[in-house]
């Protein structure tokens, strides 16, 4: 049985913050990446497919085996629909019956938690951890300081960095 940690975010983009939150979950087999398609309360953020890209990139500056990118949200995407918490976790654990899955989120979720869509059955099925960022840098730090032309080298790693100044996503 795999111990498999689900981190949901919408890694618009991702960040060093980010990155402090999977250097704790080392003790896991699999973290799964899991950039929201679609946010459950209308956040803006660049298009999946750019942020996917991103999530790659990041994958590849972190240098850690077990980390690995899901795409499990646009499987389960209905156009002018969220994808819930629980679709992803139910979708998951229905392709890994044996393994056992916990569902990670920031501190800023925690609080927000009885507002997630069957709050209760999340509780129930599986584990829930909330991991507080340990450097504290947001995606919202990164974009900005590109709206600003700022450096932001110190907000991201380097992939990540070199994309987002090539390609002018925000």
């Amino acid at each position: 049985m795999n111990k498999i940690a689900v981190f949901g975010s919408a890694f618009n983009p991702p960040s060093l913050g980010h990155k402090s939150v999977i250097d704790s979950l080392q003790h896991f087999d699999r973290i799964l990446l899991v950039p929201s398609i679609s946010h459950a309360w209308g956040k803006e953020m660049l298009e999946y497919a750019k942020r996917c890209h991103l999530v790659e990139a990041f994958i590849e500056d972190l240098l850690m085996v077990n980390v690995e990118l899901s795409c499990i949200e646009e499987m389960l995407y209905q156009p002018e629909q969220s994808v819930t918490t629980y679709a992803v976790l139910n979708e998951l654990q229905n392709q890994h019956p044996n393994d056992h899955i916990t569902f990670i989120m920031g501190p800023d979720n925690l609080f927000n938690f009885s507002k997630f869509y069957q709050a209760d059955e999340i509780l129930n099925n599986w584990s829930v951890m909330a991991c507080p960022e340990k450097i504290k840098v947001r995606s919202s730090d990164i974009r900005q300081s590109i709206a600003k032309k700022q450096d932001i080298s110190t907000l991201t790693t380097p992939r990540v960095c070199q994309l987002l100044n090539n390609n002018k996503f925000y």
